[in-house]
């Protein structure tokens, strides 16, 4: 794919509105570092965003402002008399005046007794949910850093190919009834062998693969079958040349022809 095909992807409309994948975010920053073409369609996109922004902007009304420091000082009246109303409460008489029937005592010391209990068996429970919300928040954390430390993995890798001088990176576009799939093939001129980059099509259905196929001197080859493990990392297969790549949804293990209306995406080099 070369660069105005890169430029009119999408990519950076997408990239600024965040939109745009972690992959694809990555791989973008890293072309506008080595590519002045790229870099001088992102900033043009970027202000012509700004600009429509700016231009569809609504000015707050005058007297928020007024409004929002009215309510202020009403809250703060509000909590200055709460205030004053619990410090004028008159002190309790002294023990002495206060006469209590002996054969009541009882009830006073079961109802207090009755209090603690209720009290240590409240803050037992919560105890025990914070201590159990606790353990679950740890365990997310836990997954979400799995998951970042096997996004920034991948991440990796895909720079390490789309800064190796010997890697041609092919964008698969959606055709048909799929427009909105895409995928990225990288295809090392040296070795030979096809990588794909599949995140960005569909989940296939129970019981059926995507099959990779290149198009070479007009006939389709099967470039291998695609899935999650392999995605980015691992070749699917050798090709010694092609002049168009494609993928197609076929039943699990793959088919020797492609099922021509079952295709998804497909690029040209």
């Amino acid at each position: 794919m070369n660069t105005k095909e890169y430029i009119s992807s999408g990519i950076i409309e997408s990239y600024i509105l965040g939109l745009a994948s972690p992959d694809e975010a990555g791989i973008l920053e890293c072309v506008m570092k080595n590519n002045t073409e790229v870099k001088a369609a992102f900033e043009e996109a970027q202000k012509t965003l700004e600009d429509l922004a700016t231009a569809q902007a609504v000015t707050p009304p005058i007297d928020l402002k007024s409004k929002i420091w009215s309510k202020i000082q009403q809250e703060e009246t509000v909590e200055e008399i709460k205030t004053a109303v619990s410090t004028d409460i008159p002190a309790a008489k002294p023990q002495e005046e206060i006469k209590i029937q002996g054969n009541s005592n009882w009830k006073v010391y079961a109802i207090a007794a009755s209090v603690l209990f209720l009290v240590s068996v409240a803050g037992n429970l919560f105890w025990m949910n914070d201590r159990s919300e606790t353990k679950e928040k740890i365990a997310k954390m836990q997954t979400e850093k799995q998951s970042q430390d096997l996004a920034m993995q991948k991440m990796n890798q895909k720079m390490e190919m789309i800064s190796n001088p010997d890697m041609q990176m092919v964008m698969l576009k959606g055709v048909e009834k799929h427009l909105d799939s895409k995928a990225m093939v990288f295809w090392d001129k040296k070795t030979k062998q096809v990588y794909l980059n599949g995140e960005n099509l569909p989940k296939a259905p129970e019981g059926m693969q995507y099959q990779l196929w290149a198009i070479a001197d007009g006939k389709p080859v099967s470039a291998g079958m695609y899935t999650k493990e392999k995605d980015s990392k691992i070749a699917l297969a050798n090709i010694p040349k092609a002049q168009a790549f494609a993928i197609t949804l076929e039943k699990q293990g793959g088919s020797p022809t492609p099922t021509m209306e079952n295709m998804y995406v497909m690029g040209e080099i």
